[in-house]
């Protein structure tokens, strides 16, 4: 006599939990990967490092939200709230880090898409060669791209140093900075370009460090300046967001995107190249100190057709002259400074723009270049 009634219970049952199965919505989207940044060196850089606190807020403050700073150290303090976690390791030379293979380990632990490096000052004060400096370097880059093909990366030229027991650093961080740039250019790629950061110009170890070596905090407010115009020009530029024709199947390790920035590819290649008049270029003073400036200039598609190149000329009334320029390649003969966009920010989708950075020198008054561009 009781078999219906629990027959009936457990037909129940089974409706109630289809019910539910049924009702159910269906999964939410999962949200874009941040961007993740390593921040690595020495103790400039990690102990306490406090430019990366200023960088962070920064970029936080400014539209770049969807960041992750990574490494295996987490944050000393710094005042203010940020994301610490970095790879700079108190007394460490680049030179060891390579020798001992150190860095793959920091690199599978985190995993990152963009490497701030300013590495090298324990090497200057322990007398090595810069050919030794740079060979490390080359190491380290190449471990990088092992860990991820699409590395983006950004090297300092290190901050000068003046410590009491070693008279001859000052001199030799000057010889390992002339010798950055050449290194760069010969290791670069299209799809892992690296970036030289002048953190050299215009840095006092009198006014900005505490000790001849290690930055206070005016050296980390201008080393965070010199950071942020080029480091944002990565994320602007070199992490496009493609619109597929159809859905897209994600592959692991696919460099993420930057929803609350614009892109910067074209949906399609252009079938005309955008008249001239389409091109809208703007400049802005960063920073400036006695005899040095340095300077950005924004690069916008004001048409709706796609761009495959760009050139931006700068006319400088005061006798300006650019040392140094990174995201562009830049002549100048006279009072004009040409610039052309690299291999990966050339292409401007409609109403999408990029920027380029550069230190300069003058003397006697800095005014604002003026700023003409085109597009191709």
């Amino acid at each position: 006599m009781l078999r219906r009634p629990l027959l009936g219970a457990v037909l129940a049952a089974l409706v109630a939990a289809l019910g539910t199965i049924v009702v159910a919505g269906p999964a939410l989207p999962a949200a874009p990967a941040p961007v993740r940044v390593m921040p690595l060196g020495d103790s400039i850089t990690g102990s306490p490092g406090c430019w990366r606190s200023i960088l962070w807020n920064r970029l936080q403050n400014t539209g770049y939200t969807n960041i992750d700073f990574v490494g295996t150290l987490g944050p000393q303090g710094c005042g203010q709230p940020y994301d610490g976690d970095n790879e700079g390791h108190g007394g460490a030379l680049v030179t060891t880090v390579a020798d001992q293979n150190q860095l793959p380990a920091w690199l599978s632990a985190t995993r990152p898409d963009v490497v701030l490096m300013h590495f090298g000052t324990n090497d200057v004060w322990s007398n090595r060669a810069p050919a030794t400096i740079l060979a490390a370097y080359g190491k380290l880059v190449d471990q990088m791209r092992a860990s991820n093909p699409g590395m983006r990366i950004l090297v300092a030229k290190i901050i000068p140093m003046a410590p009491s027991s070693c008279a001859e650093c000052g001199q030799r961080v000057v010889a390992l900075n002339n010798a950055i740039g050449g290194w760069a250019s010969s290791k670069t790629t299209a799809q892992s370009p690296i970036v030289v950061v002048d953190q050299w110009t215009g840095f006092s170890t009198g006014s900005d460090t505490y000790d001849g070596v290690h930055p206070n905090a005016a050296g980390d407010q201008k080393m965070s300046d010199r950071w942020y115009p080029a480091l944002t020009a990565v994320l602007d530029g070199v992490i496009p967001t493609p619109p597929p024709t159809v859905p897209p199947t994600t592959p692991t390790g696919t460099p993420p995107t930057l929803p609350t920035r614009p892109p910067t590819s074209p949906t399609a290649s252009p079938s005309t190249p955008p008249v001239d008049g389409a091109c809208a270029a703007t400049y802005r003073t960063i920073g400036q100190w006695q005899g040095g400036f340095q300077g950005e200039v924004s690069v916008r598609n004001n048409g709706t057709s796609p761009s495959r190149s760009w050139t931006a000329q700068l006319t400088f009334g005061a006798g300006q002259q650019v040392s140094q320029a990174w995201n562009a390649e830049l002549s100048q003969s006279g009072n004009l400074a040409t610039a052309r966009n690299v291999g990966w920010n050339g292409a401007l989708a409609g109403g999408a723009s990029t920027t380029f950075g550069f230190v300069g020198n003058w003397t006697g008054s800095n005014p604002a270049p003026t700023v003409t561009c085109a597009l191709g």
